[in-house]
């Protein structure tokens, strides 16, 4: 590739990223209604043409920004299990990173698990990104599974944390039992295996 060519490759990326960047802390502040391609084309100073001509229009820009946050909740998560001393303590510590994530970015976390989306979960289509999120899971849970299916366990546990994750980020969980909520979850999980 020709220096120019690399150069404008450069830029490409440079304006993905800030368009994506500024959705994000659009949605963040006001919420996803906000984020529209006009309201972006002004964040960015970019003409909507030019939007256009990175992504195909805000349900792209979402995925974009699905895509980013769960390659960052990854990385939570796998701190978060790296640095637990057993596998129970493995649990909890995702657990409760995955909830101060949802809680940290809810809309981000909207963008990622609970808008519409064209990203395929589940499939041989699965972005690696979204794969790797789940292997996070599957590390966490496995060496609890017992005679249970590990991946099956993996699921219901992502289900589990999606769950309590939404319905405390709508207010309709009780905070001051957050933690006990957490704990039974854990133990749930943890003495389903023997």
């Amino acid at each position: 590739m020709s220096a120019p060519q690399q150069r404008r490759e450069r830029e490409r990326a440079e304006r993905h990223r800030l368009i994506v960047g500024a959705a994000r802390e659009l949605a963040e502040r006001e919420g996803w209604e906000a984020v529209t391609t006009r309201r972006l084309s002004e964040a960015v100073a970019y003409s909507q043409p030019v939007l256009y001509s990175h992504f195909a229009g805000k349900d792209a820009i979402v995925a974009a920004v699905a895509l980013e946050g769960v390659e960052e909740l990854t990385g939570v998560l796998r701190a978060a299990r790296a640095d637990a001393a057993g596998p129970a303590a493995a649990l909890t510590a995702l657990a409760r990173a995955y909830l101060d994530f949802a809680r940290a970015q809810p809309a981000l976390y909207e963008a990622m698990f609970v808008r519409r989306s064209a990203l395929e979960f589940a499939t041989e289509n699965t972005p690696e990104v979204l794969k790797a999120a789940f292997a996070e899971f599957l590390l966490t849970v496995g060496p609890l599974a017992g005679g249970r299916d590990p991946d099956t366990l993996a699921e219901l546990t992502w289900s589990a944390l999606h769950g309590l994750a939404t319905l405390d980020g709508s207010s309709r969980l009780r905070p001051e039992l957050a933690e006990g909520r957490l704990e039974l979850l854990v133990g749930a999980i943890v003495s389903g295996g023997r």
